[in-house]
């Protein structure tokens, strides 16, 4: 098998295994393996501890509302329901929808279908929860011009004697939510209450960057330090299957989709439980229950939790929590594909453009392993010099396969040519390659993000066909300066794979497409230089022999 047909063999198999991936999540989910030390909890489960949140209910009742307090800062511009305090519409000011670029991202919505909301409430006999009805100062808030924060108060009575605050505190330049409560006793009893966060999401998969060939996780999240980053499928809360840790004394837990994630987190060091509840309706739940601690008569007690609301900026998830970062997911691939991902953010820190980035970082990754391709192609090289000689033998055997395999090998022997010397070098750099197609893929910086002329968006794919069709041209160009098959089928499958792959690629976001194009426009360039330099070499070696 020549470096031609490995390549094409390997991205055509790869491409196999994503349908297929994504057909099988479709059609037959499985529930996910954990480590043992992982617990299952149900969504019929009734034995939660005395700080379990109010029992969901029915999503009618979930999404009844109450009047809309309406916040915008730099980042964000969101809704707060008085109705519990939810956030129920949050968007990013600097993203722009899917389809029509004049509109902000909608993140988080209450509309159907694509229901997607922050919860949380306080548990204890008479204190509010998500269906407590709250008082407003007002109606509209802004953040000011040179102001670093701005405060949302809502108000709510936890019984007699007993006043709550909740307090959102949006920060400049962040897309970090604060929300505390803050209680004050002013009862004869002391209280022991606890406080729940919970995003609650519909089971649909995020439309962003989603397309038939591609498949991303949407989900739920649990992260702790014992046992990592912990995906969990809608489909396994919805059967009662979803395994993850559930008491720790760090970790977060969010609802991740393609670019972007939302996730609550607490402080490392306070003991807190993770749950995960079906709402019906296809609505999930999926949260955190934290202690606030012994409130005496006539004391006050606060607890706060920051939310983050926005897109996966890697650098920027890093800092706000052990292990957010892994709401980027590069699976198995995650040790290459992360430096891959630091190298692409150096070069864009430089250049300013993404499309030029992932064209310096396609280089730098060929100039890496020019020595490996360069021996491959040497390899092909002697190939097609010995071509008319495997012709010859073909039609000296014909169909005794046995003894033209004899010949052939006798022939490489004599030519001191290894057959497979130019797939070792293109095996070890797949992983590489695959590695960086998920950091393209994954990277929310390539979202909407411009190239040059027609192409305005490197994660959609090319409006024109542009980039595909050349990239057929190049495999067109490769298929030509490698040796021909002795296979007659297989002669016709390699004339046939540029046209089908060019059509399949029609489909794929333009920044992979461009990775493809550059890397094949190399490989034409080196492994033309090698094989002339072989060619040229042949008669002066015959000389030589004389």
């Amino acid at each position: 098998m020549d470096t031609q047909r490995l390549i094409l063999f390997v991205v055509f198999s790869f491409s196999i295994l994503m349908l297929w991936e994504s057909w099988q999540k479709d059609q037959h989910p499985q529930a996910i393996s954990q480590p043992s030390s992982a617990v299952t909890q149900t969504t019929s489960d009734t034995s939660l501890p005395a700080l379990t949140p109010a029992n969901a209910a029915p999503a009618t009742a979930l999404l009844a509302s109450g009047e809309k307090v309406r916040v915008k800062t730099d980042k964000l511009y969101v809704e707060i329901d008085t109705l519990g305090g939810d956030i129920r519409q949050l968007e990013l000011l600097e993203h722009h929808d899917d389809q029509d670029k004049s509109k902000n991202f909608v993140l988080m919505s209450e509309a159907k279908p694509h229901t997607y909301i922050a919860q949380s409430g306080l548990t204890g006999n008479g204190l509010p929860d998500h269906r407590t009805r709250y008082a407003a100062a007002g109606q509209d808030f802004g953040l000011e011009s040179g102001a670093n924060e701005l405060k949302v108060k809502l108000t709510a009575s936890g019984g007699e004697g007993i006043s709550v605050e909740k307090v959102f505190t949006f920060h400049r330049d962040s897309y970090l939510v604060d929300v505390e409560y803050q209680i004050t006793n002013n009862s004869a009893t002391t209280l022991n209450p606890g406080a729940y966060f919970q995003l609650v999401r519909d089971g649909s998969a995020a439309s962003s960057g989603s397309s038939m060939f591609i498949s991303t996780f949407t989900g739920a999240a649990i992260y702790t330090e014992k046992n990592k980053f912990q995906k969990i499928e809608f489909s396994d809360i919805e059967k009662g299957k979803a395994e993850f840790t559930k008491h720790s004394t760090d970790g977060w837990v969010a609802m991740v989709q393609h670019y972007f994630v939302s996730a609550w987190l607490p402080l490392a060091g306070k003991e807190r439980e993770f749950y995960s509840k079906s709402l019906g309706n296809n609505l999930y739940a999926a949260g955190v229950i934290i202690p606030v601690g012994s409130i005496v008569a006539g004391s006050s007690g606060a607890l706060s939790v920051p939310l983050y609301a926005g897109p996966e900026e890697q650098e920027n998830l890093s800092k706000l929590a052990p292990g957010l970062d892994l709401t980027v997911d590069y699976g198995w691939l995650t040790v290459i594909a992360a430096p891959l991902y630091w190298v692409l953010e150096k070069i864009h820190k430089a250049v300013g453009n993404w499309g030029v980035a992932i064209i310096l970082l396609t280089i730098l990754i060929k100039l890496a392993f020019y020595p490996l391709s360069a021996k491959s192609y040497r390899s092909m090289a002697q190939m097609r010099i010995i071509g008319p000689k495997l012709q010859k033998l073909k039609e000296q055997f014909g169909d005794d396969r046995q003894r033209l395999h004899e010949a052939m090998m006798n022939l490489y022997k004599t030519e001191k040519i290894n057959p497979l010397g130019g797939c070792l070098p293109v095996v070890v750099q797949i992983p590489v390659f695959i590695a960086l197609y998920w950091v393209l893929l994954g990277t929310v910086e390539m979202r909407h993000a411009p190239f040059v002329l027609w192409i305005q968006d490197l994660s959609a794919p090319d409006p024109y066909y542009v980039l595909p069709i050349i990239m057929g041209l190049t495999m067109i160009i490769q298929t030509r300066l490698n040796p021909t098959p002795p296979d007659p089928i297989q002669a016709k499958v390699m004339a046939i794979m540029p046209f089908a792959f060019s059509i399949f690629f029609f489909f794929f976001p333009a920044g992979l497409v461009l990775y493809w194009v550059v890397n094949n426009v190399l490989s034409i360039a080196q492994q033309w230089q090698i094989t002339r330099a072989a060619e040229k070499a042949v008669p002066a070696k015959g000389n030589a022999k004389r």
